[in-house]
């Protein structure tokens, strides 16, 4: 039986497009292919795999990200010997069906292969997003490796929504499969045989304080070794009292943070503290976030909290009284935006 591969890299869920086409991440994300394709060669790593999820919006793609998303998938093309390429929902503009994505053009790009339809060979099994009674099959695939894009019960979407079990797809449908490697999920995370192995790098505040992201690498009969990308955007929340004690470790470069005003100041210095912050540490933004304001606190009887679009976005979702929708789920939608 000829091996499928010697040395494969692997990543997924990158998602160029997201935060309204924003050129930072784009840039981020091409940066991180940058890092990806030079880590791949120090191991000797011929083969990449692509769990799924290249795009970020399903029903369009922006001409300036359809750029970035061209021109950096050229380059994982001349940079391996092949590409497999898995199609994740956020590629497909119908959620349950495969038939329209919006990565066809990377069949066009040499050694790249869309992976829209199932491959079993040579004790590989990869498998793009499931569509209908698809998941049926799952559970009668052998093999010693299966690389996918799958939904599957009590992972965690992100730190703080778990999956839901809705009566389809589940681990114990993967017991012929030696080891399962998946995207969807961004959060790193193993259980049995399967691992979420993680996104490129945090993408918004859903993964706050959760740096454990980058890629896999695999070496065939070999444990799979992940590697953290050091120059990822971060993201941190963190009270304005610990914040000042120990600054150096929270404020790293290319870092998002959100401070939580514990402490009783003036306008002028929250505006000092954010200025010389943001000029001594190259973080990308700090937003200062009042918890409570004293002389509103006698006029109601108690302390009042004032809270980030995000989080009243998230009560209110949280909130919603249905039988159509998941509340955990539309709360990962938001954050993903």
């Amino acid at each position: 039986m000829t091996q499928f591969f010697n040395k494969a890299a692997c990543f997924t869920d990158i998602h160029f497009g997201m935060k309204n086409n924003a050129r930072q991440h784009n840039i981020d994300c091409e940066n991180f292919i940058t890092w990806f394709i030079e880590e791949s060669k120090k191991r000797g790593s011929e083969t990449c795999m692509f769990l799924g999820d290249w795009h970020h919006q399903r029903s369009s793609v922006n001409v300036s990200t359809l750029n970035y998303s061209v021109s950096n998938l050229k380059r994982l093309g001349e940079a391996f010997e092949k590409v497999y390429f898995i199609v994740g929902n956020h590629d497909l503009f119908y959620r349950d069906k495969r038939e329209i994505s919006s990565v066809i053009f990377a069949n066009e790009i040499p050694n790249v292969h869309v992976v829209d339809d199932w491959i079993i060979e040579n004790d590989v099994a990869i498998i793009p997003w499931l569509v209908g009674d698809e998941w049926k099959k799952v559970k009668n695939v052998k093999c010693k490796y299966m690389f996918g894009h799958f939904e599957l019960p009590h992972f965690k979407m992100n730190a703080m929504v778990e999956m839901p079990d809705i009566g389809t797809i589940r681990s114990d449908h993967f017991k012929k499969a030696g080891h399962v490697f998946t995207g969807h999920f961004h959060k790193r995370q193993h259980s049995g045989n399967i691992s979420y192995i993680g996104n490129p790098f945090p993408h918004n505040f859903a993964d706050v304080w959760d740096d454990d992201r980058g890629a896999m690498f695999l070496e065939w009969d070999k444990q799979p070794e992940y590697k953290i990308w050091a120059d990822a955007p971060k993201y941190r929340s963190i009270d304005l009292s610990k914040l000042l004690e120990d600054p150096e470790t929270v404020l790293e470069p290319n870092s998002y943070i959100r401070v939580k005003v514990d402490l009783d100041i003036s306008y002028e210095e929250a505006n000092f503290i954010k200025e010389n912050f943001a000029q001594n540490y190259q973080i990308r933004d700090l937003a200062l976030i009042p918890q409570k304001k004293e002389e509103h606190a006698q006029d109601v009887g108690g302390e009042v909290i004032f809270e980030s679009v995000d989080q009243i976005v998230t009560n209110q979702l949280a909130k919603i009284e249905s039988d159509s929708f998941d509340n955990g789920v539309l709360v990962e939608l938001y954050n993903r935006l």
